[in-house]
């Protein structure tokens, strides 16, 4: 499905193990680069795939090409990286030791900033932008389910050019874009809900279920909408609603929020979806909230401004990873809005 081209996910976790084992039960030549725990996973379990439309795809453990070191990068063609942003800088030192120089390498990691460091710390490579808006969750070891909808998006570029007719065989719908901030800034404005997921304690379906936890979120995204209006900044449209109008469904009463959501205003989500972030504070990781709420600090401070709520959510989460109790719905979005 990809002729000869050979593709590595370093990174085989939830993001990098779903999208490579779409891919590799369609036949298409990848290589499961990922930590020690994660493979073994693989190797006693095989993966199973599955998604909220109920389709299921399934690799036996044999047939599984998997590494725990990085010299497994040496034959690859194409790199789909999808590490924790806190370990991109270790991620492409491995790829400058071990990959090949025309080995191109795409980003699909959370936050907008990733594809820019990977470019300055792999000077003269081919570093394109990625961005996977659905969530996966883990219901079982070797089991990687797609809980929420959603389109891939890649830069434009003749090495993916070159494996389009992968995806397409395995059924992912990948679009592909010339210029890649407004799309990264658009899925950013969606997980802003990521932190406030964790800080429910609930899953998605249930948490945005809820209007005081939407409108938890949308606090966060009309902080960020206002500092990226002021930065000349228009990000993508990625589904149905224009990302203006974002924090505006969010906020609506449950009863109407449904009604908009069935009529196709809002991503399908199932029960089996959480957010990497709830998951990270369920497995006692530090989380990614400076490559996520972090970055509208970040704008922030360049447009010499303040981003409370974001800020404030962060320090939420920090707590949270010290082992500080979930936070009602009301409580929250209280909380948020004495910052706003």
């Amino acid at each position: 499905m990809t002729g000869n081209k050979r593709i590595a996910i370093l990174g085989a976790g939830l993001i990098g193990g779903y999208v490579g084992g779409r891919l590799a039960a369609a036949g298409a030549d990848v290589t499961f680069i990922g930590r020690p725990r994660q493979i073994e996973a693989l190797r006693a379990h095989g993966l199973t795939v599955t998604d909220l439309d109920g389709r299921r795809f399934g690799i036996e453990a044999a047939a599984l090409q998997l590494a725990t070191t990085p010299e497994a990068l040496a034959g690859a063609d194409l790199i789909f990286l999808a590490v924790k942003s806190p370990a991109t800088e270790a991620a492409a030192a491995d790829i400058a030791a071990h990959a090949r120089p025309d080995a191109a390498v795409v980003s699909l990691q959370n936050g907008v900033s990733n594809p820019e460091r990977l470019r300055a710390l792999l000077p003269g490579r081919t570093v394109l932008a990625g961005m996977v808006p659905f969530n996966v969750a883990e219901p079982a070891p070797g089991h990687l389910h797609q809980g929420t909808s959603g389109a891939i998006a890649i830069e434009d570029h003749p090495a993916i050019q070159a494996v389009m007719p992968a995806f397409a065989a395995a059924g992912l719908t990948v679009s592909l874009h010339r210029a890649m901030t407004a799309v990264l800034w658009a899925k950013l404005l969606i997980n802003l809900n990521n932190a406030v997921n964790a800080l429910s304690g609930l899953p998605l379906a249930a948490q945005l279920a809820a209007r005081d936890y939407r409108r938890a979120v949308a606090l966060c995204q009309r902080e960020a909408l206002s500092l990226l209006k002021l930065a000349g900044i228009a990000p993508a449209q990625l589904g149905p609603l224009p990302p203006r109008h974002m924090p505006l469904v969010l906020s609506l009463p449950d009863w109407l929020f449904r009604r908009v959501s069935a009529r196709g205003g809002a991503p399908r989500v199932d029960r089996h979806a959480r957010s990497s972030m709830a998951d990270d504070l369920a497995a006692g990781r530090r989380t990614e909230v400076d490559y996520i709420n972090g970055e509208i600090l970040a704008l922030a401070a360049g447009l010499g401004r303040r981003a409370p709520v974001n800020q404030r959510i962060i320090a939420l989460i920090r707590a949270a990873e010290q082992g500080a109790a979930p936070w009602s719905a009301p409580a929250l979005y209280r909380d948020l809005r004495r910052q706003a």
